[in-house]
């Protein structure tokens, strides 16, 4: 399955160098002036799993491959981005096709790195973004209105969407963003961001972006990040993007090392990537051959034949069961054998609901 995370942020926040360092690779030019990135930049990211890396020793094969999501770099928003400023309609127009976001807000100080304003402001550059995204979705649904007003004299049924567009408007132009509009399982409401695709809908985690020094215990501009993210019910990762680049071709024991001289438990880009992963409601499931472990991408709450068809379209068309055997008794039992021959193996039908950590063998004909 696509899914998108979109990185935005104010110019020369650590946007480039956090892509950089997810990507492991120099593919995003990093420089100290505003719209260094024009294009958006994209690179696929694997979701740290360490199951994934288990199943493949339980099991003696030579690959193990975890799951993946789509991050994309996009250049920084200024004020008045959504009319036009700094290029900023394109860049609106990138964040619309963005499952989720990351938004990098800068959490430190260096002269040698210019800011938009004199210094950096969490809450006043937070809000910058937040506004912009909510006056681009307050102008698009002003040219849906319009459109409404025509169609609902030949056709009632879309009198409740635009009821619905007009609550939207008022409740944006208060400055709130649509991610905390009350009625958002409203069928009116759902129809409507399922077409307009709101940039201000779209689930958020804040990287609070810091120097080295901040990693072990934030600072003054972390507390301010959070604070900020805590009125929106959104999470707050600690992550020094340059320090997290440095560490790039190093080994797992190397990075350990590094995190632990930092007064860093574990890297921040791991942490930011698995609660993307939350965020969007995803889980993984497993499957093995003679040559691979993978970890596969799924929505919680997808059936076994859908899961299936992440694989392979025929899997889902052709569907008969799915052999299942959670992690912990893979573990447990040390192979899908033994577990079979303990009748721990279970046998599940077309209504069954993949688990997280689930490893499937599934059966089908087409």
């Amino acid at each position: 399955m696509s899914l998108a995370i979109g990185i935005i942020g104010l110019p020369n926040v650590g946007k480039s160098t956090l892509f950089n360092a997810l990507t492991e690779a120099q593919n995003a030019a990093v420089a100290n002036y505003p719209f260094c990135t024009i294009k958006p930049n994209k690179a696929i990211v694997h979701v740290p799993d360490a199951r994934v890396h288990k199943l493949r020793e339980l099991a003696g094969v030579e690959r193990a491959i975890e799951a993946a999501i789509e991050f994309v770099d996009i250049a920084g928003l200024v004020k008045g981005a959504s009319r036009g400023e700094g290029l900023g309609n394109q860049f609106l127009g990138n964040i619309r096709d963005a499952d989720a976001l990351v938004h990098v807000v800068r959490c430190f100080d260096d002269p040698n790195v210019i800011h938009v304003s004199e210094r950096p402001d969490p809450k006043a550059d937070i809000e910058i973004i937040i506004l912009e995204l909510v006056m681009a979705d307050i102008q698009s649904l002003e040219g849906k209105i319009e459109r409404l007003t025509g169609q609902i004299k030949g056709d009632k049924k879309a009198i409740p969407v635009m009821e619905m567009a007009r609550r939207l408007t008022e409740f944006m132009e208060t400055g709130q963003p649509i991610s905390l509009f009350p009625d958002q399982h409203d069928l009116a409401f759902i129809s409507l961001n399922q077409e307009m695709r709101f940039l201000s809908a779209k689930p958020v985690i804040y990287a609070a972006n810091v120097d080295e020094e901040g990693l072990a215990e934030g600072n003054a501009y972390v507390a301010q990040t959070r604070a900020v993210a805590a009125e929106q019910g959104a999470e707050v990762v600690l992550v020094s993007a340059k320090f997290e680049e440095e560490m790039i071709g190093m080994s797992y024991q190397e990075r350990h090392e590094f995190l632990e001289m930092a007064g860093a438990a574990e890297s921040g880009l791991e942490q930011v990537i698995r609660k993307c992963y939350r965020l969007l409601g995803l889980i993984s499931f497993f499957s093995m051959n003679q040559e691979e472990v993978r970890a596969w991408t799924i929505r919680d709450g997808w059936t076994a034949p859908q899961a299936a068809g992440v694989i392979h379209t025929d899997f889902e068309r052709g569907f008969i069961r799915a052999e299942v055997l959670p992690y912990e008794l893979f573990l447990e039992y040390g192979s899908s054998a033994a577990a079979r021959q303990a009748g721990a193996l279970r046998v599940e039908g077309k209504e069954y609901l993949v688990q997280d950590g689930d490893v499937i063998l599934f059966r089908f004909n087409v």
